[in-house]
């Protein structure tokens, strides 16, 4: 990342959650191998006229089975180990669609596909790094729109507002480590989108800062002292994640890790949520949302397995 951010040459990249695996696809556009459409750049095929009739069918884990992760989490959260944790599940789906057909017909900001590994359609950007500035849109807070009131729901429910006043204490924190003049210029506003089973009201927020003169000569560098992304991950991030992988009680890979996409100018990630994984086994969604001290554990497991939705 480094040299192609000295050279100003276009690649496009992925990074685990763990920091473990990554990728790095040096002409991306030049290639029909690794498909990704991020804003209006991307190599994605011709897309067909209308989408085939299919079946999708989730099959998550017992109730009883997310309620010990929860409580190993708020035990955390209670001996003061962290005050904000990003709980996640693996849920087994079915699908008559191919993670590639999923990819071609999905309708979001980020999309992104790895054949025989995973497909993601991400709402949610993590920077954006251009003409001397990086912004970041951390996103907490999620309700069905089509419940009465939900705007003012989300927006005055005390515990999605603290979580979401953590993430942007925590964001504005992580963007001082590389910028200078960090600043929330928007603060708790909603996005609308579009699932398979109705539309949802999501909670984001946006934080800018000046990145250094040769910012571009360390772009990798600097990027990388973000990571992991706080809203899939936590506060404070060193406690937090090690309590995360006891609650979880395995790596999450790909999930929740970051992709993005360089084109000599700006560079634009978003974090890999809203995903779909495929081993030897078959097809996992992977799903979660952020646990305080003041979650409920039924609303919390009804939040991970609402976010289980195909973007058409």
């Amino acid at each position: 990342m480094n040299r192609a951010g000295q050279g100003r040459e276009a690649f496009l990249f992925g990074i685990d959650f763990e920091m473990e695996r990554g990728f790095f696809l040096a002409k991306p556009l030049a290639q029909q191998t690794v498909l990704f459409e991020i804003g209006n750049v991307g190599n994605m095929p011709q897309l067909p006229e209308k989408i085939p009739s299919y079946h999708f069918k989730a099959f998550p884990e017992a109730y009883h089975i997310y309620q010990q992760r929860f409580e190993t989490v708020i035990n955390g959260l209670k001996r003061g180990d962290s005050y904000l944790t990003n709980l996640t599940i693996r849920t087994p789906v079915s699908s008559s669609l191919s993670l590639q057909e999923i990819f071609l017909h999905a309708r979001a900001p980020y999309k992104l596909f790895l054949p025989g590994k995973f497909v993601c359609f991400s709402p949610e950007c993590f920077v954006q790094m251009e003409a001397g500035k990086v912004v970041t849109f951390p996103m907490k807070g999620t309700i069905d729109a089509r419940l009465p009131n939900a705007r003012q729901v989300i927006l005055n429910d005390r515990k999605e507002t603290a979580e979401h006043n953590t993430i942007v204490d925590l964001l504005r924190n992580d963007l001082s480590r590389i910028a200078s003049q960090v600043k929330v210029n928007r603060f708790r506003y909603i996005d609308k989108l579009l699932t398979h089973k109705g539309p949802i009201l999501q909670v984001s927020s946006e934080i800018e800062g000046v990145l250094p003169d040769d910012y571009m000569e360390q772009l990798g560098t600097l990027f990388f002292r973000l990571l992991p992304a706080g809203s899939v991950s936590g506060a404070p991030k060193p406690a937090t994640i090690a309590l995360i992988r006891r609650a979880e009680k395995a790596p999450r890979g790909f999930y929740s890790g970051i992709g993005g996409y360089f084109d000599g100018k700006r560079l634009e990630s978003f974090v890999l949520i809203r995903f779909i994984e495929q081993d030897e086994s078959g097809l996992y969604f992977r799903s979660g949302g952020g646990i305080t001290a003041q979650s409920d554990c039924r609303k919390e497991y009804d939040e991970a397995i609402q976010k289980i939705y195909l973007p058409f």
